[in-house]
């Protein structure tokens, strides 16, 4: 039985220590439990200890790196480069896939009142509930004042970012994704507050399982969790640049409500005291957050829709229907970058003698000999660098093997360079930058959007292939 275009067996988990196999939702709060499959992903589950292997390697490779930058910080006009470089390395790279690592040990992997971030950390606090289908949340939201969140994409990233910077409205900015049942946000709601970007309040939203109960055995439709951002910082665990929340989540849960029932007389509420124990605690960005622990149930079953109004459906993995399938962003950007790198390698081993090389006799994107001659160059390029296009192409349209091979001989390419850089080699500013696209690709392919990209396409039967 689907609702909202869901089923009550989920995606498999994204999480690196566990196989790839789907899971159905438990009871009342309880853990999800691996179903048993002949066929399918069944034939597939040694995939998950490779994929296992590489994201940890590729964490190791992330660290490497970074110290490696670190070593090469003197005071030059690169010093301010190179530390940008290591900041950017730990906290985009190295430290969300750590915590990603450790969180599969030490977060408990059951409803516990809270999200995760999309690195395994507890996000923000669940404090409201909702009954009533998909389009009637929409249109109370709507008709509250509320502005739907554009998806995450370059684009939308890039646009929040210059919007904060130099404090442009942006009324659709995007949130960034939360986890709950294995699954990102299905939509988002957002009130801009003054034109200013860095501040806004926002409100993400969940489908439950189908048959899923809270703790007690109360039956409801949707979680959210809704929350203010006071302004734009750093992140406590990760560094990474982010909006910090208000400590006092209570008040925009009051104030959601408050926005909600006055817009429509037909919106009830009904108060579960004391849900959680009122605590204070932190979220996934190291911001202090307190509540009381009282859960608001909303009842939208008597909000009228209006006529045509839009259904964004929910799928399966809890993201708007019709992006089920697409090519991940993960995907697209290893690609480009993969072969955007060997073709510009096979050129400098091919016109290296015609002004490509660095003054020190070496090629800038590496360390390949001035006088080595235009013919074996071209040989060299089209026995090294013509099978990581070949792999790239069949990455793309979502060869499983294809994509491990590239991880594999990326990382191994990657580790050898290292491990002679860390014996004393010192490694020039091109190939620092030209580890740095490698280490790019191999994050991009061992991502977890990649990753349950290429689940999807198991479980359909499709991109098995190399």
């Amino acid at each position: 039985m689907k609702r909202d275009g869901r089923s009550s067996e989920t995606r498999a988990s994204t999480d690196p220590s566990r196989a790839l196999a789907p899971v159905r939702e438990s009871g009342a709060g309880g853990a999800a439990e691996p179903v048993v499959m002949m066929g399918g992903l069944g034939r597939h589950l040694g995939l998950a200890w490779l994929e296992n292997v590489f994201f940890f390697a590729v964490m190791i490779c992330s660290f490497v790196f970074a110290v490696l930058l670190l070593r090469e910080a003197t005071w030059s006009w690169s010093l301010l480069l190179l530390l940008v470089g290591f900041w950017a390395v730990m906290a985009y790279l190295a430290l969300p896939r750590l915590h990603r690592v450790l969180t599969t040990i030490y977060v408990p992997d059951y409803f516990i009142g809270c999200s995760r971030t999309t690195d395994g950390r507890l996000g923000d606090p669940l404090n409201l509930a909702f009954i009533g289908d998909e389009q009637q949340i929409h249109e109370t939201m709507t008709r509250a004042g509320w502005v739907k969140a554009d998806p995450v994409t370059l684009g939308s990233s890039v646009r929040i970012v210059v919007s904060s910077l130099l404090r442009r409205s942006y009324a659709e900015a995007p949130v960034s994704p939360l986890v709950l049942f294995r699954r990102t946000q299905a939509f988002a709601y957002q009130q801009e507050v003054d034109g200013n970007p860095s501040q806004r309040h926002h409100v993400r939203f969940w489908p439950t399982p189908e048959g899923w109960l809270l703790p007690g055995g109360r039956r409801i439709e949707w979680l959210a969790s809704g929350t203010f951002d006071s302004g734009v910082g750093l992140s406590f665990f990760t560094l990474q640049v982010t909006h910090r929340i208000a400590r006092d989540i209570d008040t925009e849960r009051d104030h959601v409500l408050r926005t909600v029932t006055d817009a429509d007389a037909a919106v009830s509420v009904e108060m579960l005291h004391d849900f959680t124990t009122g605590y204070h605690s932190r979220n996934g960005g190291g911001d202090a957050v307190m509540t009381d622990g009282d859960l608001p149930v909303v009842d939208l079953t008597a909000v009228a829709v209006a006529p045509g109004a839009t259904a964004y459906g929910v799928s399966e993995d809890g993201q708007v229907l019709g992006t089920v399938g697409r090519r991940p962003p993960s995907i697209v950007a290893a690609c480009v970058l993969a072969v955007a790198s060997a073709l510009v390698s096979m050129a400098a081993l091919v016109w290296g003698g015609d002004g490509v090389l660095g003054p020190n006799g070496r090629d800038v994107l590496g360390d390949v000999p001035a006088e080595l001659p235009a013919n074996v160059a071209l040989w060299i390029g089209v026995l090294t660098y013509v099978p990581i296009l070949w792999l790239a192409y069949r990455t793309f349209f979502g060869g499983v093997w294809a994509r491990l091979i590239m991880i594999a001989l990326v990382t191994l390419s990657q580790a050898s360079q290292m491990w002679q850089y860390l014996q004393g080699t010192r490694p020039t500013f091109g190939a620092l930058l030209s580890l740095s696209v490698d280490l790019l690709v191999v994050y991009a392919l061992t991502s977890l959007s990649a990753r349950d990209w290429v689940e999807q396409g198991l479980v359909e039967g499709e991109g098995a292939a190399a």
